[in-house]
């Protein structure tokens, strides 16, 4: 796995991370958190430029959900029982997404990033029930900015037990997102922090 990333990479670059990223959200089934956590370790080695990898992560994600909100609001609930398996979207994860947006309503699309199975289907649930796309954009887009934060934090952060890192999200899970958010923005904002009085004393 790890090869076949640094393949893709070497090949297409940032064009590489963002493309994979479209894809994974519409729905092909790619290791998402795999590869923002990979790429914030490479961030973390300086083989990659850490703006750079967030905003090309940041903006996948942004318009692998977008492009998912207007498929399900031009095609509807037809084409997704039809040809939702094509996409790797069963009948079992639409119920449980189904099932989310009615006991947590608009909030599914922020936390739906964090549940594999669910973060392909939130916006086309979305855009099948028609809600207004300045609130799908609100919550999925500030969703996808914590998400990328969460893994190429991650990944920046541990560096190269990075493979160690995500064993351990896998295992515990929803409750590791409590833990990792605040601590990885904290670390985030001690990051810019520095930069910002590298770039003082520098001038000074």
């Amino acid at each position: 796995m790890e090869q076949t990333m640094l393949e893709l990479l070497s090949q297409y670059g940032y064009w590489g991370i963002f493309f994979f990223l479209v894809l994974g959200i519409v729905g092909l089934p790619l290791p998402d958190e795999i590869m923002m956590t990979f790429i914030g370790y490479l961030a973390s080695a300086g083989q990659l430029d850490l703006a750079l990898t967030f905003i090309s992560s940041l903006l996948g994600s942004i318009c692998g959900i977008t492009i998912s909100y207007f498929l399900g609001g031009r095609l509807g609930y037809p084409f997704l029982k039809r040809y939702g398996n094509k996409f790797f979207i069963n009948r079992r994860r639409l119920r449980m997404t189904q099932f989310l947006f009615r006991k947590y309503g608009n909030w599914v699309l922020f936390f739906g990033y964090f549940i594999p199975g669910v973060r392909h289907i939130t916006a086309y649930v979305a855009g099948i029930s028609r809600m207004p796309w300045t609130r799908f954009a609100a919550y999925a887009y500030t969703g996808g900015l914590f998400w990328c934060t969460t893994f190429i934090g991650l990944g920046y952060l541990v560096g190269a037990n990075w493979e160690r890192a995500i064993t351990t999200f896998e295992h515990y899970g929803a409750l590791t997102i409590w833990v990792l958010v605040p601590l990885l923005l904290i670390t985030l904002a001690w990051f810019i922090y520095n930069q910002h009085q590298r770039r003082y004393n520098s001038n000074s």
